[in-house]
């Protein structure tokens, strides 16, 4: 391990001169400068995971217990960030019941999910709404709008109604400026929360020029951090190249989504580029050698073009492998993590933009009824489970080398002040 660290050292001296400029304010915010996150100054690198269900569930004061033990296992593995929704729109048991009026409820479920991460050391990635159907999504605020005479041809027009923008924004407005009931801390100055999502994965199929999405992330971006700088922002997005690099669109596994990641990611207010990593879903029809290089390929380009590109930091915000999949053994997960954790410690022992990735999806025991395929639960032992605690050790050892340098760095600076000074004192 000492060789480890002294050939870690070493690659990162390079880059020294780089890196000691990423000092940020020590008031646990999640920062970023350049192509790094920083944690009270110092470069953050981290592990995570996803898992949608903890609002829901933490809504039900006698099932909050799955929602500790999930964070206490998290923890135990050395994960330190957690992705999850922040929405439920319309439907059962929602957050939203109507737009603008809002589950009492459900809210303190959310509140009891922030404070709870914030006792566990965990960072959180909290989304506005869903693509998808699940838990409302677009679709339910384009029936709203209809509901109330609007005529909207498709569920697309989400992006483009005024109205269905209005009930969006207000529910973002909502969401940061709510006052959490068991920390009493508004969700806008809570440092628990590391970034917001504009968007699960969001897709506008009708226009595959990409000015469609790119427009609604620009106003809605702008519109977040009209009310809250304090935290990240990013925009859901999956990863797939548009009309701006039609070189890179290649690289995409055959889907054209009216989505961009060069030119969404460009925009000012977007602070960092997320990527999605799904291999089985995306070829199902290839074989298993074929989706392990389909990673590497994808995330290799993905973490180049946001260090040269962008100049902004990456996280794989989803990843992982079904266990429905034909074929399928835990191994083969274990290769498909093992790829992007690889990619992820190549890039950050380098100083390069990848900042960390969040397999999809934690479950704890009682959440069988959550399981999509992908459900990983570090409470059985398993091989998954080492290879994710392998993964958080040798980042965690990364940020310590980072740690170090900087205070060097700046040990070698306060002394060389105190030198001059000195001098200056002589030479009078």
């Amino acid at each position: 391990m000492k060789k480890i660290a002294l050939v870690l050292l070493l690659a990162i001296a390079i880059h020294q001169s780089s890196v000691h400029v990423l000092v940020g304010a020590g008031d646990s915010f999640v920062r970023s400068r350049g192509t790094h996150f920083l944690l009270n100054g110092y470069p953050f690198y981290a592990n995570g995971f996803n898992a949608y269900w903890l609002m829901y569930t933490a809504s039900d004061p006698s099932q909050r217990f799955k929602v500790s033990a999930a964070f206490r296992e998290a923890t135990s593995h050395g994960l330190t960030i957690a992705r999850t929704w922040a929405f439920s729109d319309g439907g059962y048991r929602p957050l939203q019941y109507s737009p603008g009026f809002y589950n009492e409820q459900m809210f303190k479920g959310l509140d009891f999910v922030i404070a709870e991460a914030r006792n566990h050391g965990i960072k959180l990635i909290l989304s506005f709404v869903n693509n998808y159907e699940s838990f409302g999504g677009k679709k339910q605020y384009v029936n709203w709008a209809r509901s109330k005479g609007q005529y909207l041809r498709s569920d697309d027009e989400f992006f483009r109604s005024p109205v269905v923008k209005g009930y969006y924004k207000n529910h973002v407005k909502t969401v940061i400026n709510r006052f959490n009931s068991f920390t009493g801390i508004r969700y806008r100055d809570d440092p628990t929360i590391m970034a917001w999502e504009l968007m699960n994965e969001p897709r506008c199929t009708s226009d595959p020029s990409g000015r469609t999405i790119q427009a609604w992330i620009a106003e809605m971006a702008s519109f977040v951090k009209s009310m809250d700088r304090n935290h990240l922002l990013e925009a859901g997005l999956e990863g797939f190249y548009g009309q701006s690099t039609p070189q890179r669109k290649r690289l995409n596994p055959g889907l054209d989504i009216g989505t961009d990641f060069i030119a969404n990611n460009r925009i000012p207010d977007i602070d960092f580029a997320t990527v999605h990593c799904y291999p089985d879903e995306w070829l199902s029809s290839t074989n298993d050698q074929y989706q392990l290089s389909f990673v590497n390929n994808w995330l290799g380009a993905h973490f180049l073009d946001a260090q040269y590109a962008l100049r902004k930091p990456v996280l794989v915000a989803e990843f992982g492998k079904s266990w429905k999949g034909s074929g399928y053994s835990t191994y083969k997960r274990d290769q498909i993590f093992n790829s992007v954790y690889n990619k992820i410690y190549a890039s950050a022992k380098r100083g390069g933009a990848a900042g960390g990735a969040l397999f999809w999806q934690l479950l704890t025991e009682g959440m069988e009824s959550f399981q999509d395929g992908y459900g990983v639960m570090l409470g059985q032992s398993s091989s998954t489970a080492n290879v994710i605690a392998q993964q958080s050790h040798k980042l965690y050892l990364l940020r310590k080398i980072f740690a170090r340098m900087r205070n060097t760095h700046r040990g070698k600076r306060a002394r060389a002040k105190r030198g001059g000074n000195r001098g200056g004192q002589i030479g009078n």
